[in-house]
């Protein structure tokens, strides 16, 4: 992961700066108010963030409980200063965000995140990602690891390592959702 910084460190910025202020030609991430230039993802990053999307989507349009969003949807995951990472993909209840329009800007924090771990991520800063996450209130996060293929799926309390034997579910976020963690490594 890459840690260019795209403005002086003096120059911290907030949430609802950087959402008008991040470059459009490059992946960057919000970091403790300063803006972060990102390693463009490798194209099978993109496809396992597309099977992953695929197959909760199904699950939450067929039960219309809610919306799931992909590409780096923007996340805030801490203020004063301020963070907001881009979830690969992200689950939110129609609690969290109702049916109708979409609202602007930054969405409240989600129920569930899942980021695809590329082959130059670093375990140490994916750990530190996934803290932020459960420490802004999102209630599980999933990283998947494509070249192990497996799964870890965080809470507050424990963290679990599926395999390709096990099924992929979120009884707290999505109940009724059960995936082999075979389908998604296809």
């Amino acid at each position: 992961m890459s840690t260019a910084v795209l403005f002086p460190p003096a120059s911290l910025i907030t949430a609802e700066e950087y959402l008008h202020r991040a470059p459009s030609d490059r992946p960057s991430e919000l970091i403790r108010g300063k803006m972060i230039a990102m390693n463009p993802p490798f194209s099978a990053h993109g496809y396992w963030c597309g099977q992953i999307h695929y197959l909760l989507n199904e699950f939450v349009l067929a039960n219309k409980v809610g919306r799931v969003i992909t590409n780096d949807g923007g996340v805030i995951t801490e203020r004063d200063p301020d963070t907001v990472r881009g979830a690969d993909v992200a689950f939110y209840s129609f609690q969290k965000v109702p049916p109708g329009p979409l609202p602007d800007g930054y969405w409240p924090t989600p129920e569930l995140v899942v980021e695809v771990r590329s082959s130059d991520d670093h375990w140490a800063d994916i750990h530190k990602k996934v803290g932020e996450y459960l420490n802004a209130g999102v209630i599980n996060v999933c990283v998947v690891d494509p070249q192990h293929r497996n799964i870890h799926v965080a809470d507050q309390n424990t963290t679990r390592v599926l395999s390709e034997a096990d099924m992929l579910t979120f009884p707290e976020v999505l109940p009724g959702f059960s995936v082999s963690v075979t389908r998604i490594f296809v």
